[in-house]
């Protein structure tokens, strides 16, 4: 790859920037319908994650703020973030989240958090009289039922960044070896390893920032 003079640090949220996915808190707690099953035919790629996202959020019939109840209560973030998030202003990197996750919860945690400025990109949650629906917007504005974070990684990398991948799921692995450098855990970690594709491993972001300070 040629050498950008702009970095732009493409962070997960759910399981990455929280420890669990806040998603799967939501839908033990309200969904009617056996939402696992919709999950096991998406982990298969049977259907798209948009898919996915879509018909298990409708079976959700709470409110906004009973919702919020329950991420404000479970949702636990993963420790050293504001330190990443300090780094990263520091170094004048740009940082933005990239989510499969719902916009309304990432929104909440983070300004719980005092970082309701950070950059996010995820799944639009409309709520509604009947429940909620979810839909991911591309970068061109336009509708997308699969490949979201990919879409931004091309994006970034059209418009000249160096991309620096921070994930956690199998969902990041297509988006994340496209980029510059990868810092990985669990399921993504555990891709990199067996795909032999070079990565710095983590376990909380106080591991990424030692390695952002050098990047």
């Amino acid at each position: 790859m040629n050498q950008p003079t702009r970095t732009i640090v493409q962070c997960d949220f759910d399981g990455t920037v929280t420890l669990e996915d806040v998603s799967f808190l939501l839908l033990d707690a309200f969904a009617t319908g056996d939402w696992r099953r919709l999950h096991d035919e998406y982990e298969k790629a049977n259907i798209s994650v948009g898919r996915f996202n879509e018909d298990a959020f409708a079976m959700v019939k709470a409110d906004r703020e009973s919702l919020l109840k329950v991420v404000r209560v479970g949702a636990k973030l993963r420790p050293g973030f504001p330190e990443m998030v300090a780094c990263c202003h520091r170094r004048g990197f740009r940082l933005v989240i990239i989510s499969n996750g719902l916009d309304f919860y990432i929104h909440e945690i983070l300004q719980s958090i005092g970082h309701d400025d950070i950059e996010v990109y995820a799944a639009r949650t409309h709520f509604h009289s009947g429940g909620l629906k979810v839909q991911y917007i591309g970068p061109d504005g336009e509708p997308l039922d699969a490949d979201f974070k990919e879409a931004y990684v091309n994006l970034f990398l059209s418009e000249g960044y160096r991309v620096i991948y921070v994930g956690n799921g199998v969902s990041d692995a297509s988006p994340a070896r496209k980029c510059h450098h990868i810092f990985a855990t669990a399921n993504l970690l555990n891709y990199c390893r067996r795909e032999n594709i070079d990565c710095t491993p983590f376990t909380d972001f106080n591991d990424v920032v030692r390695d952002l300070e050098i990047l």
